[in-house]
């Protein structure tokens, strides 16, 4: 597949931001002609040869504030990116100037606003709690899979596994997450966690995403999984999460699941031609 168009042959301006080290590349397209495509998007992930990132995340004109489009690492798209969406929301309010926006993706409308002592807040919307809206393969009580370990299943505009364990620091991650990423019950793949209790309402959680594997942190996961021990009776709507990266708090409301933590911008670039047509080759 052909990673550029004739037309976008120069150089492509990217900033490097990061969500406690769930790290992404954000192309600001609103004033650019620029197509991003599948093998695009793989080139830039490479950690040698390109930037890396767990996501790539677009700016484009919406009708609201702005709308946003997530690629993984491995080219293929994402509905939802809570990290990547606080980070580019921190950036468009100290544009704007604004304390609270209105964001689109293929999740549907996020609002974000300024969480105050330099952390910022979005509302990833209602977990998706059905079988076909997550979607699983079949019809089944999505509380409690027929997997070992019995996971739950949740919809945060991605697919998510989550599993409570006694310590999730014991699990193999990378042979663990490998294996239940490609499960036959999840037909478009899925993110998973390992989470154990640490108190009332604080939970310690690791992830592997779909598409990118292992990661520092992962803003939609941990959406999902505070809704899961929610539903489990494990804590309450309102969870402390603690991650390889650092900590989010994550609060599901009757208005959807909000998310606060850190964000940094790291970085501004600017891709060279040069490796722009080395992509389409």
């Amino acid at each position: 597949m052909p990673g550029m168009t004739s037309r976008t042959q120069h150089n492509l301006p990217f900033m490097k931001m990061h969500g406690l080290g769930n790290d992404f590349v954000v192309v600001d397209a609103r004033h650019q002609d620029h197509t991003i495509t599948a093998a695009l998007a793989q080139g830039i992930a490479h950690r040698q040869m390109g930037i890396g990132f767990d996501q790539l995340a677009v700016i484009e004109n919406g009708s609201e504030d702005a709308h946003l489009t997530f690629y993984n690492a491995d080219g293929s798209t994402s509905g939802a990116c809570g990290n990547a969406t606080r980070c580019i929301a921190r950036h468009l309010m100290q544009q704007s100037g604004k304390t609270d926006l209105r964001l689109t993706t293929d999740r549907g409308l996020l609002l974000a606003k300024d969480g105050g002592d330099g952390l910022t807040s979005v509302n990833m919307g209602h977990p998706q709690l059905d079988w076909q809206d997550i979607p699983l393969a079949e019809p089944m009580d999505t509380l409690t899979l027929p997997i070992e370990g019995a996971p739950t299943a949740t919809g945060m505009g991605n697919p998510h596994c989550t599993f409570f364990v006694e310590d999730a620091e014991l699990i193999p991650l990378e042979e663990f997450g490998a294996r239940y990423e490609h499960h036959p019950l999840y037909p478009e793949r899925t993110n998973v966690q390992v989470a154990h209790v640490v108190g009332p309402d604080h939970l310690r959680m690791r992830v592997w995403e779909r598409g990118v594997g292992i990661t520092l942190a992962s803003g939609s996961s941990s959406c999902a999984t505070a809704v899961s021990a929610a539903r489990r009776g494990l804590t309450g709507r309102k969870v402390q999460i603690d991650l390889d990266g650092g900590t989010l708090w994550i609060d599901w409301q009757d208005d959807g699941v909000w998310m606060t933590g850190p964000t940094m911008h790291v970085a501004d670039g600017s891709f060279t031609a040069e490796f722009l047509e080395s992509l389409s080759s």
